[in-house]
């Protein structure tokens, strides 16, 4: 990952994401909430789990649940796309795998720049969005993590 600096040369009021792309949407998470970016070995299905949860999975001795970002989000996958990589998340003492298409670099960005989601974003996606940054050639959708694992107020641990 290569990392972006803004014009502002000092710290504050900067914010670094680590940006993902789903569904040919570009994506953000805060950096200080991944804790690995990596590349799925073999993931068991869990019987009568939600669609979206992929399965499990054995990342370094530890069991991660493996989240199907697309299914999530409700955005489809493109069919050329090859080998799903995951961005290691902690919520709750639980550790998942958010399954991406891909991973981008890390942004740094203005706190003050974000703006409100806008009002023609998808439902499903401004319900976990924390907001968006306009960059040059596309919009950047901030995913609030504990709103994308929060389910009816529990953890969606398999």
């Amino acid at each position: 990952m290569r990392a972006f600096m803004n014009d502002n040369s000092t710290n504050e009021g900067l914010t670094e994401f680590v940006t993902a792309i789903i569904g040919g949407q570009l994506f953000g998470l805060p950096i200080a909430r991944v804790q690995d970016v990596f590349m799925p070995d073999k993931i068991t299905r869990v019987p009568l789990a939600s669609a979206d949860v992929a399965g499990i999975l054995n990342l370094r001795g530890r069991i991660v649940t493996a989240i199907n970002m697309h299914c999530r989000l409700g955005l489809t996958r493109p069919e050329a796309s090859g080998a799903l990589m995951a961005i290691g998340i902690e919520f709750k003492g639980e550790s998942y795998g958010l399954l991406i298409d891909s991973v981008g670099e890390v942004l740094k960005l203005v706190a003050a720049e974000r703006q409100p989601n806008p009002v023609n974003l998808d439902p499903a996606l401004a319900r976990v969005s924390a907001g968006v940054y306009r960059l040059s050639s596309q919009l950047l959708v901030i995913l609030d993590v504990d709103r994308l694992l929060e389910r009816g107020g529990n953890a969606m641990a398999a």
